[in-house]
């Protein structure tokens, strides 16, 4: 019995780094949803709301009612003395008795409560944070757009890196049979050796590519984990398809879709801004407002010659204070009119800023609609040109084998394949992330 526990044990033991290892599949979709949750950058958007909340509400408890305790201990090890006519002890006029007032121990515990009744900036204080949180949500926004972003160029880098390292694998394949059938040719003498060392630099430049597709898919992989909040080795699996996911993200009907100027996170960032600043300046001018504040206080004190402020029998003498403290700004030398001129100063810049974004953005909704417009006829027109460089490819492969075309007219044909092929795959990644981009600026 004991040793099946033992078995079961290291079993389990052994067996555990590995099912840690097992790869996590996502599509893209998946990928985004796990992003937003346990992206580094995400996660301390959330955080920021949380502080900001907190924020709030410490602005908000500073005009609360405040309650504070103090607990004070004197022990005079030597009492002042006094100095007392000594005529008022039957002395003579102009003599001066010493006398010591007072127990050298006291002891004096006092509780206050403080109410703030007015005060403009706290006022201005208030709102302001409700704009100061709009801010931090508006930055998550900002923050899980830029995630999205990430995810989808790395998600399609991978994808891209994949499909490379499968056709230069092809690619170098088919090579390489015909380098080893034209060396045959060339050493029984049918083949000139010019047409060995051409088929041997298109078939060394392919390996060369094949190698560093190899690296790529690697990085690719270490660089979309770290966009998902993965450790970078983490053996990650996709579940798209380059070509299928191309096909899905052509949608010209996004071209001619609606644009809400308010939707933007740009505009509504700008526009905190603005928000911002038309508090700064309420601040400013509210300096000139007086402050009143409402306070209470009770405490008792006790005297003794030792400590025995714990006894039973010590006498506690009971003390209360009611009070108000109005503050009113009289003078500053001109100092919160200087203020005041700058706050507005800021608030017509933030707005000189916002009509600037307004048309920047407007720019860049033009430019995201012409750059997926063009990545979806490019990707049309790479597809008709793989199909045209194979056909050609394959001709020329003909050609040569019965002699008719020369090595150098393959290896161009076999350059234009190897060509439209990356074009190809580049453009199905380009009519992604362009479709991506127009999303983000329209914020659908």
């Amino acid at each position: 019995m004991k040793r099946t526990r033992l078995f079961i044990a290291l079993f389990f033991l052994y067996a555990w780094p590995y099912a840690q290892e097992e790869p996590v599949s996502f599509t893209l979709g998946e990928a985004i949803a796990f992003a937003l949750e346990n992206n580094y950058k995400a996660l301390n958007a959330d955080r920021d709301i949380i502080d900001a909340r907190n924020q709030k509400w410490e602005t908000i408890a500073s005009g609360l009612p405040q309650i504070t305790g103090d607990i004070s201990y004197q022990n005079f090890l030597k009492q002042p003395v006094s100095l007392i006519p000594a005529e008022f002890f039957g002395g003579e006029p102009g003599e001066f008795q010493p006398i010591v007032f007072g127990q050298p121990q006291q002891a004096t515990a006092t509780a206050t409560l403080r109410q703030q009744v007015f005060e403009g900036s706290y006022i201005v204080g208030v709102k302001a944070t409700k704009a100061f949180l709009s801010y931090s949500q508006n930055n998550k926004e900002k923050t899980q757009q830029e995630v999205r972003k990430a995810v989808v160029e790395a998600y399609g880098n991978v994808l891209l890196a994949g499909e490379s390292v499968s056709i230069l694998k092809n690619n170098l394949e088919a090579l390489s049979e015909n380098l080893y059938e034209t060396r045959k040719l060339y050493e029984n003498g049918l083949a000139e050796e010019e047409s060995v060392e051409q088929l041997q630099i298109t078939f060394s430049t392919v390996e060369s590519q094949l190698n560093n597709a190899i690296r790529l898919e690697k990085i690719t992989l270490q660089m979309l984990n770290l966009v998902l909040g993965l450790p970078l080795d983490s053996p990650t699996a996709l579940e798209e398809d380059l070509d299928d996911l191309a096909k899905a993200y052509v949608d010209p009907a996004l071209l001619n879709a609606p644009f809400i100027m308010e939707n933007n996170v740009d505009y509504k960032l700008v526009n905190n801004l603005n928000e911002q600043r038309y508090y700064e300046l309420k601040l400013a001018k509210s300096r000139a407002l007086p402050t009143l504040n409402a306070f209470l206080n009770y405490g008792s004190t006790a005297f003794s010659d030792s400590f025995t402020f714990f006894d039973g029998d010590q006498q506690w003498f009971d003390s209360s204070i009611l009070g108000f403290d109005l503050s009113i700004p009289i003078f500053s030398s001109l100092k919160r009119s200087a203020s005041t001129q700058r706050a507005k100063i800021a608030l017509e810049k933030a707005k000189t800023q916002l009509t600037e974004t307004e048309e920047q953005i407007r720019l860049q909704l033009e430019k995201a609609k012409s750059d997926y417009q063009l990545a979806i006829e490019q990707y049309a027109t790479t597809q008709e040109n793989l199909d045209l460089a194979e056909r050609i490819e394959r001709k020329n492969q003909i050609k040569y084998k019965e002699g008719i075309a020369s090595s150098f007219e393959l290896r161009q044909a076999q350059t234009q394949l190897y060509s439209a092929q990356q074009e190809y795959l580049q453009s199905m990644v380009d009519v992604i992330n362009a479709k991506t981009e127009l999303e983000v600026i329209a914020n659908n």
